[in-house]
């Protein structure tokens, strides 16, 4: 994933962009870029922030920035921001989302003009570049974003930073948020809404589908309207989203206790000494069962957050795996003989959540009955980049399909994936069975997709779910 914001304003700035881009490191663990429009130009700097975090990173450069508007942006992909001069003048960019069509675009980028792109270390391109080089084909900046949401597969929101303001596009079918705020004299764009309240500014408003606004220390302004069409992501509410977020008017603290009570209501009566949520985005959820079931609510496992105060994670799977185990210390008087429903907000391969599992079971509790906050993955998201599987065959669900299927090739058939999705049927109810076993749980269930839309509050044509029901 990842996270951008955006300040215009009568004073200096670079503090309200350090502690807002700050406020976005949820959403990103590889990058951290923050980038002011000074007297004599664009003062940038980008840092990794996989091993330490955002604010280490940036103490230093902020001593040297002075300016009334800049961007900043969080990343668990390419270096950003950008600056750019085009034939539209200079500016800077920033942007969050997925290029699904990126060789395409950039075959008809050089067909048409004489057009080069500087290549990652990878050999891949820039994202938030190629973006840039959309725009530069377009009449203004303006016809230049348009361009770059008509022509992107999988989703792009983006920020421009010029010497006349900012602009804030959000993506085509608002797959992900952009948040207004305002104070006397300033006006900020940011993914999170809660990014900008503690540095004084207060929400005015999110914009619509494909709307890009233009922002002044005066004034907010629309300079192309909003569509109908919406598919927000419904992962912001369950897992990805901060808690004090609010997206489309709802709070994801409220959503995710309203999702654990009506997890509480299908499970009933269960015999067990407590309910544990799986730190930290398990917690609210295990909360809302808590409250409903009035089983108490405990910790058996707290996150150690002095070295761990942000989601680390390098791409080694074994690595991952025992880092994953190292954040997470037990509470042996509360977990020995107890019997634990334990929220996690998700299951993707289970291979953590597994050993979470076994290490509990080993460190003395009796029984442990997993509830996921969310219905079972199908599919890999191909509009975001919220889930770090490389293929569908990643997915635990799929491996399972395949197993009870007996499916040979890489390929599951459309209709069969959705008769597994379905959360009333015998061979949803199998699979889940199957994957208990695996993962060596007491018992298990996924939220149904219904019940979480009913906890996010959003019409479901207005919500992405595709991760899980395979619709687009």
């Amino acid at each position: 994933m990842g996270g951008v914001i955006g300040f215009t304003s009568k004073q200096d700035c670079v503090m309200d962009l350090f502690f807002g881009t700050d406020y976005h490191s949820h959403l990103g663990t590889k990058r951290g870029g923050m980038c002011i429009l000074q007297e004599d130009g664009f003062n940038r700097s980008i840092h990794n922030i996989e091993n330490s975090p955002f604010r280490s990173k940036f103490e230093q450069d902020i001593e040297d920035m002075k300016g009334n508007m800049g961007i900043g942006a969080i990343s668990d992909g390419d270096p950003q921001p950008l600056t750019v001069y085009s034939r539209q003048g200079d500016y800077a960019i920033a942007t969050v989302g997925r290029i699904n069509n990126k060789e395409e675009i950039v075959r008809e980028l050089l067909k048409d003009r004489p057009s080069q792109f500087m290549s990652m270390s990878g050999g891949g391109i820039n994202n938030t570049e190629l973006v840039a080089a959309l725009i530069s084909t377009g009449r203004d900046i303006v016809d230049g974003i348009r361009i770059a949401q008509a022509k992107v597969e999988g989703s792009v929101t983006i920020l421009v930073l010029t010497k006349e303001g900012l602009y804030a596009a959000r993506d085509k079918y608002g797959r992900t948020p952009l948040i207004i705020g305002h104070k006397e004299g300033a006006y900020c764009a940011a993914s999170e809404s809660f990014a900008f309240i503690n540095i004084g500014y207060k929400y005015k408003r999110e914009l619509g589908p494909a709307e890009i606004a233009f922002l002044t220390p005066e004034e907010d302004k629309t300079v192309a309207e909003p569509q109908e069409g919406m598919r927000i992501c419904a992962f912001l509410w369950t897992y990805f989203g901060y808690t004090t977020s609010i997206y489309e008017g709802r709070n994801v603290e409220q959503m995710r206790n309203r999702n654990g009570e009506l997890l509480a209501e299908r499970d009933g009566d269960l015999d067990v000494d407590y309910v544990a949520g799986v730190p930290d985005s398990g917690i609210a959820h295990a909360l809302g069962y808590a409250n409903r079931s009035r089983v108490p609510y405990a910790r058996p496992l707290i996150k150690y957050t002095p070295t761990w105060p942000r989601s680390f994670m390098p791409q080694n799977q074994k690595a991952r795996n025992l880092i994953a185990k190292m954040k997470l210390v037990p509470v042996f008087p509360i977990i020995k003989d107890k019997k634990f429903v334990l929220i996690d907000d998700s299951i993707v391969r289970g291979t953590q959540l597994s050993e979470t599992i076994s290490y509990l079971i080993e460190n003395g509790a009796k029984e442990i009955h997993v509830r996921s906050a969310c219905p079972p993955i199908m599919y890999g998201c191909k509009y975001l980049n919220f889930s770090r599987s490389v293929s569908d065959l990643e997915l635990i669900t799929r491996r399972v399909i395949k197993k009870l299927e007996g499916i040979e090739g890489d390929e599951i058939p459309a209709d069969i994936l959705a008769e597994y999705a379905a959360s009333d049927t015998a061979k949803h109810e199998e699979m889940v069975e199957e994957i208990r076993q695996i993962l060596k749980f007491d018992s298990l269930k996924f939220q149904r997709l219904e019940d979480t839309v009913e906890a996010i509050g959003v019409d479901k044509c207005k919500l992405c779910t595709y991760c899980w029901d395979g619709k687009e």
